[in-house]
């Protein structure tokens, strides 16, 4: 598994950019109010990223040998794999909320201050999500092992995977 890159989260950031704004923009053309992210979100997300945090502790511990149970690879994986999708998840989110802010930013009239602080703390909350996947998912990671690239002797075919006689 390839870690998250760079590349992938500006992707992400980018894409909820654009939505969010696209989102404020279109409710108030049919003369609705602006979308208003919930307080409890950024909690949600933080809590998120301890728990995530807490899960790949164990596999650190494994990984490094100071925890006596052996390493279980489904369970490594299943958090290095949470941990991608949590960072993928607070970009895009750090990015909806931007674009909200974006938005509430770029009008003539100041906005409230409720609704510019919940924008805020969206944007904070999904930049500790990502923090925090990128962060479980180092922990996750495994050393590469020195022969990983040297060739080998090719190993022989296995059965019924060669030629059959008929051919």
């Amino acid at each position: 598994m390839k870690r998250t890159g760079a590349g992938v989260l500006i992707a992400a950031v980018a894409i909820g950019v654009i939505v969010g704004f696209g989102i404020d923009q279109l409710l108030t053309a049919v003369g609705r109010p602006t979308f208003t992210p919930s307080l409890l979100l950024p909690v949600l997300l933080v809590l998120l990223g301890v728990a995530l945090v807490l899960f790949a502790l164990p596999i650190r511990r494994a990984i490094v040998g100071t925890h006596t149970r052996p390493l279980d690879p489904f369970r490594a994986v299943r958090v290095a794999m949470l941990a991608k999708a949590s960072s993928i998840v607070g970009g895009i989110v750090a990015g909806v909320a931007g674009g909200l802010l974006a938005f509430l930013l770029t009008r003539p009239v100041a906005p409230s201050l409720g609704s510019t602080g919940a924008v805020i703390a969206a944007i904070v909350g999904g930049l500790v999500l990502v923090a925090a996947g990128l962060y479980a998912e180092h922990l996750c990671t495994i050393r590469k092992d020195d022969d990983d690239d040297q060739p080998g002797p090719p190993s022989p075919p296995e059965p019924g995977l060669g030629l059959s006689h008929h051919d």
